[in-house]
C-alpha cells in the first residue's frame, strides 16, 4: 500500500514525497483512514513506528477547509513534554508546507508575548503543554469553545509526569462534540480507563503488543561491579570498542546528567547535556546542536526519552536501569527508527538488580549479557537478593538502629579524647569553655522567672512585691555582702571614673 490508497490530498502527498517516504507505516496504514472518517481512535503502537505522522497527515487535510479565529483555535494537541511538543510542530511544519494551516507552539521557557500575539492573530493547530496551556486559559489568551479535533499525545507519559488532572481540566473545557485521538506506544490500565471517559466509540488499533522494543535494535546489558565510578568507566571502554555515530547517553537523576558530561568532557569526548532543569533557549540550542551533529553524544534525563526523532542515532546508553521499566521501551527506541538499525547497551550495578528484573519481566525475555572489563559480572542471586531486599543502603547496607548506635560509639570515644587530661591545659581551657557555654545566662534566668510570674498569677499576686533587684538572677563569681564598706581609695566605678565627675567643681 502506499500514501495515495489512504486518501490524503494531492498537497499532502507532494510533501511526503518530498520528505522520502514513499509506504506508510502499519500504524499511519490503519490510522490516517479512521481519522479521515472523523472516528475516535485509541492508537498503540512501539515508539518510532510514526504515531506522530499518523495524526498530522490528516489532521492537515481535514483543517485545510475551513477558517481560524482571534484566540480561538481548531485543534489541540497536548503533549507531556517541551521537546515532544517541538517535535510535532516540525511534523506540522514539514507536511503542511504546501497548505495554509497556522499554527502556534505554547511551551514553558518561551516568551508570553509571541505566544499571545500568534493567538491573537487565530491559528488552525494549536500545540501546548498542559501547564502552559492553563496558564494562557487563565490569562484570558485562549478560549477552547471551537476546538474540533483534540489530540493526546503518549498519554501514558502524562499519567506518568501528574498532568492527568491538568488534561481531565483542559477536556473539560472543550466542546462535547468534537473527535478525539490517543496514541501512546504502552496502554497501561488506567490509560484505557481515561479513554473511555474521553473518546466516543473510538476505533482501537494496535499495532505491536504493548510495552514491546522494536525488532531493529539489537540489546546488550552489561553487569558492573563497583559503584558510579566504576560504571562510568565500562562506558568510556565500551564507546572507544563500538563505531558510534551519534548516541544518546541516559541517566535517572539529572545530577547524574551533569556528573557522567563532565567526565565525557574531561575524557575528550564531544559531548553536551540536556535535562528539565536547564533554561528552554539551552535546551532548544542543545538539542539543535546534536540533530547538526555538532556533538557527538548527548548526555540526557528522560526529557530526551520521547519526541526525538534523530534517524542519525546508532546508539543508546542507558547509563542507569530506568525504575520504570516501560521507560527502557521509549530509551532505546531513539535508535533503530524507520527501519533503520540500532543498538541499545544498558549497564547495571548490582544494587539495580531490582529494576533489572522489572524490565525483563515486562519484555519477557532475558537481555544478552556482554563483558566488557574485569569489572563487568555479577551473580545473578544478587540481583534477585536486591529485588527482594530494595536497594541496598551505602556503607555495608547495616540497618539505620545499628549505625545510630555505631554513631554514638563514635561520638563517645571523641568526647573521651576530648577530656582534660593532666598536664593538658588546652583540653582543660576546651571543657571550661563548654561547661561555661551549657550554663544559663542572665537573660534566660530572667526570662524564666517572667514565665513563672505570667503562669501562676494568684499565687504573686499573695505574696509581696519584690524589688527588681532582688528578681534579678545572681552573677557568676564571688557576690560582695550587702552594705559592704569600701575600701581606702576604692570607688563604686571600678577602675575607670568618667572624666567629667574628674573637673575642679565651680563655687560660686
Amino acid at each position: 500500500m502506499t500514501f495515495e490508497d489512504l486518501g490524503l490530498s494531492p498537497e499532502v502527498l507532494k510533501a511526503v514525497d518530498e520528505v522520502g517516504y514513499a509506504t506508510p507505516t502499519p500504524i499511519q496504514e490503519k490510522a490516517i483512514p479512521v481519522v479521515l472518517m472523523g472516528r475516535d481512535v485509541l492508537g498503540c503502537a512501539q515508539t518510532g513506528t510514526g504515531k506522530t505522522a499518523s495524526f498530522t497527515l490528516p489532521m492537515i487535510d481535514i483543517l485545510s477547509s475551513g477558517r481560524a479565529r482571534a484566540r480561538m483555535p481548531r485543534s489541540l494537541i497536548i503533549a507531556p513534554t517541551r521537546e515532544l511538543a517541538a517535535q510535532v510542530s516540525e511534523n506540522f511544519e514539514l507536511y503542511g508546507k504546501h497548505g495554509k494551516l497556522s499554527m502556534a507552539l505554547l511551551i514553558g521557557g518561551s516568551s508570553f508575548v509571541e505566544q499571545e500575539q500568534k493567538l491573537d492573530r487565530g491559528v488552525d493547530v494549536l500545540i501546548a503543554t498542559p501547564g502552559r496551556l492553563i496558564d494562557l486559559f487563565e490569562r484570558g489568551k485562549i478560549l477552547l469553545a471551537d476546538v474540533k479535533i483534540l489530540v493526546i499525545d503518549e498519554a501514558d507519559r502524562m499519567l506518568d509526569m501528574g498532568f492527568m488532572p491538568d488534561v481531565e481540566r483542559i477536556v473539560g473545557l472543550l466542546p462535547k462534540i468534537r473527535q478525539t485521538l490517543f496514541f501512546s506506544a504502552t496502554m497501561p490500565p488506567e490509560i484505557r480507563r481515561l479513554a473511555d471517559t474521553f473518546l466516543m466509540n473510538p476505533k482501537e488499533i494496535s499495532v505491536d503488543p504493548p510495552a514491546s522494543a522494536a525488532e531493529t535494535v539489537t540489546q546488550a546489558l552489561i553487569k558492573v561491579k563497583g559503584a558510579a565510578k566504576e560504571k562510568r568507566a565500562a562506558l568510556r571502554d565500551l564507546i572507544r570498542g563500538e563505531d558510534v555515530k551519534s548516541a544518546l547517553v541516559f541517566c535517572n537523576r539529572k545530577r547524574d546528567v551533569d556528573i557522567v558530561f563532565r567526565s565525557m568532557e574531561r575524557h575528550g569526548f564531544s559531548v553536551a547535556a540536556l535535562h528539565g532543569d536547564m533554561a528552554q533557549p539551552v535546551r532548544m540550542e542543545t538539542l539543535q546542536n546534536f540533530k547538526d551533529a555538532k556533538v557527538q553524544f548527548m548526555v540526557c534525563s528522560d526529557v530526551a526519552a520521547r519526541g526525538l526523532d534523530i534517524p542519525a542515532v546508532s546508539h543508546v546508553f542507558n547509563f542507569d536501569v530506568p525504575s520504570n521499566p516501560e521507560d527502557y521501551v521509549h530509551r532505546i527506541g531513539r535508535t533503530g527508527r524507520a527501519g533503520r538499525s540500532g543498538k541499545a547497551f544498558t549497564f547495571a550495578l548490582r544494587e539495580e538488580g531490582k529494576y533489572l528484573a522489572n524490565v525483563v519481566r515486562m519484555l519477557g525475555k532475558d537481555i544478552p549479557e556482554i563483558t566488557v572489563d574485569q569489572n563487568s559480572g555479577w551473580e545473578a542471586g544478587d540481583a534477585a537478593e536486591d529485588s527482594r531486599g530494595g536497594r541496598r543502603r551505602r556503607g555495608g547496607g547495616r540497618s539505620s538502629s545499628e549505625s545510630g548506635r555505631r554513631g554514638g560509639q563514635r561520638r563517645s570515644a571523641k568526647k573521651a579524647e576530648a577530656a582534660p587530661s593532666e598536664g593538658n591545659p588546652a583540653s582543660e581551657s576546651a571543657v571550661v569553655e563548654d561547661e561555661t557555654a551549657t550554663e544559663p545566662s542572665e537573660a534566660a534566668a530572667v526570662e524564666v522567672v517572667a514565665f513563672e510570674a505570667t503562669a501562676e498569677p494568684k499565687a504573686a499576686a499573695s505574696k509581696p512585691a519584690k524589688s527588681r533587684d532582688a528578681k534579678r538572677s545572681p552573677r557568676r563569681g564571688k557576690k560582695k555582702p550587702e552594705n559592704e564598706e569600701l575600701a581606702p581609695g576604692e570607688t563604686a566605678f571600678g577602675d575607670h571614673i568618667p572624666a567629667f565627675l574628674l573637673r575642679p567643681a565651680k563655687v560660686a
